[in-house]
């Protein structure tokens, strides 16, 4: 602390680049922030899901089907402890833009495979009472201000109604929220039995199957079981564990890694010839002064340290604070009003953001912090 003031006094000789390079820094991971929260709404479910859950769908694609009838053998197989029918309904709320996921479940079996849905047991008792009700998440009911009881309209895209009507109707009976943090709290649930009576065509085949195992370790076993059983019929299958299959969905708009980081990277070597550019031309003007430092005695490698602290504090202030704004603004709320299936920063990414604050100082000060440990005291005295 007792070479603070000269870290200090270093940095306020351009106050004005000091500051704009601090503003650069501050700016740079303030969007790493937003970019890592949408990078984990995208991905929303990927780091949550089950270690104990596997994916049966269609060989071919997503978008086919499969015959119900797989259910009770697919339960009957080795490993396998429960087993959720599940199929994409695509409905409307009012307007395209209002988009959220609507999946078909068979209640009890789905709430039994995803135990980090917490349903309150007065409505889960509502829903499995009444056929053509749904349960909610908690972020679509915010954002739309749905409570229970609540009849909700949606426009048919993929399922339109026996009779040739296109808007169906459901009453919320229940609101359920994660377990834990990054469990998607978007969907709604609607009970198969109503679904599969009511819609014009494919009775009795559903989109995919969620498979719950006894045992996280025998996944791949019963995978391949699973698979088997079907080869050579008319809907074979592909099955998955569940981080692969709901990978699978979010890269269906891209790799939302790989553009972050395609961003991120032009971003940080701005941010890093900007810095060093700071760094370097504050060594150039003080050669003179360090050159006084050494000569009252201060060590190669003390001279050294002070360059790199002026650096890290820095890259330190402003990587803190726009990790700290990202941070604030990031927890006041999702800015597309709940589009999103989750946004927030995730400690990993906050931890990660840390460790590129020590980079980026380590980065821009280590070339000029070597020039000034090098100097020699007569050439910097004589120099101006």
């Amino acid at each position: 602390m007792k070479y603070l003031p000269l870290i200090l006094a270093g940095l306020g000789r351009r106050k004005l680049r000091s500051f704009l390079t601090l503003l650069s820094v501050l700016v740079a991971f303030l969007l790493y922030g937003y970019l890592s929260a949408i990078r984990a709404a995208f991905n929303a479910g990927v780091s949550v899901a089950g270690a104990d859950r596997v994916v049966t769908r269609h060989k071919v694609s997503i978008v086919e089907l499969l015959p119900v009838s797989y259910k009770a053998r697919v339960q009957g197989l080795s490993g396998v402890a429960r087993v959720a029918c599940s199929t994409w309904f695509g409905g409307i709320y009012q307007k395209p833009a209002n988009f959220f996921p609507q999946i078909v479940v068979d209640p009890q079996d789905y709430l039994n495979v995803f135990p980090d849905f917490i349903l309150p047991e007065k409505e889960k008792r509502a829903w499995l009472t009444a056929r053509a009700s749904v349960v909610v998440g908690r972020t679509t009911a915010e954002r739309f201000g749905w409570k229970v009881g609540d009849r909700v309209p949606l426009q048919a895209t993929v399922w339109p109604k026996k009779g040739g009507g296109q808007t169906w109707e459901f009453d919320i009976a229940g609101i359920y929220d994660g377990a834990k943090k990054g469990t998607d709290t978007t969907r709604m649930l609607i009970r198969y039995d109503y679904f599969d009576e009511t819609r014009l065509y494919a009775q009795g085949y559903i989109g995919w199957y969620y498979i719950r195992v006894a045992d996280p370790a025998g996944a791949t076993r019963v995978c391949r079981s699973i698979d088997a059983e079907f080869a050579n019929s008319s809907a074979e299958t592909k099955t998955e564990p569940e981080k692969a299959f709901v990978q699978g969905f979010a890269e269906q708009i891209g790799d939302i890694g790989k553009i972050m980081v395609a961003i991120l990277s032009a971003v940080f070597f701005t941010i890093l010839l900007v810095a060093g550019n700071t760094m370097a031309q504050a060594v150039r003007e003080r050669r003179e002064e360090l050159g006084v430092l050494k000569a009252l005695g201060f060590t190669n490698a003390q001279v050294l340290a002070l360059v790199l602290a002026e650096s890290l504090f820095l890259s330190g202030l402003g990587g803190v604070a726009g990790l700290g704004l990202a941070w604030i603004f990031i927890a006041k709320g999702d800015p597309t009003h709940g589009t999103l299936p989750l946004f927030y920063l995730p400690p990993a990414d906050v931890a990660a953001g840390v460790l590129f604050i020590a980079a980026l100082g380590l980065a821009t000060g280590l070339p000029p912090a070597l020039q000034a440990m090098r100097l020699n005291v007569a050439e910097a005295l004589r120099r101006n």
